[in-house]
C-alpha cells in the first residue's frame, strides 16, 4: 500500500464513525493550518477543504481544469469523498503525491491534535 492511501486510510477510519454533532463539532487550527491562526471551524469544513485541495492535485496531474467538489448534504459521506479522491491520485507525479501527503498529514493533525503534555 502506497504512503499516500495508508494516509487516507487513516483518516478515513477515523472519521467514518462520527456522527452528525462530531462533524459539526468546532476545532481550533494547529500551527502548520493555512487557516486564520484561532479560527474554529467545523471538522467537516476542514476534511471538506482537504477533499477538495486533493481534487485539485488530480486536475493538475491531469492537466485538466479545477472543478469544484460537490459539498452533499449529509457529512457522513465525507470519508467517502476523500477516499475516491485519495484513490484517484495513485497515479500521480511524485511532486503532486508529496503535497496531497504534506494535505492527508496536516489535516489530520488539525482533526486529531495530540495531546499537550
Amino acid at each position: 500500500m502506497t504512503e499516500l492511501a495508508q494516509l487516507a486510510r487513516r483518516l478515513v477510519g477515523g472519521t467514518a464513525h462520527w456522527s452528525p454533532g462530531a462533524w459539526a463539532a468546532r476545532i481550533t487550527p494547529t500551527p502548520d493550518s493555512t487557516d486564520e491562526p484561532g479560527a474554529a471551524r467545523h471538522r467537516a469544513d476542514v476534511l471538506y477543504d482537504l477533499v477538495q485541495q486533493l481534487a485539485d492535485l488530480g486536475a493538475e496531474a491531469e492537466s485538466r481544469p479545477a472543478r469544484p467538489v460537490p459539498r452533499l448534504d449529509n457529512d457522513l459521506a465525507l470519508p467517502d469523498q476523500l477516499w475516491v479522491v485519495a484513490t484517484d491520485l495513485a497515479d500521480a507525479p511524485r511532486p503532486v503525491l508529496t503535497r496531497a501527503e504534506a494535505a492527508l498529514r496536516a489535516t489530520h493533525r488539525t482533526l486529531f491534535p495530540e495531546p499537550h503534555h
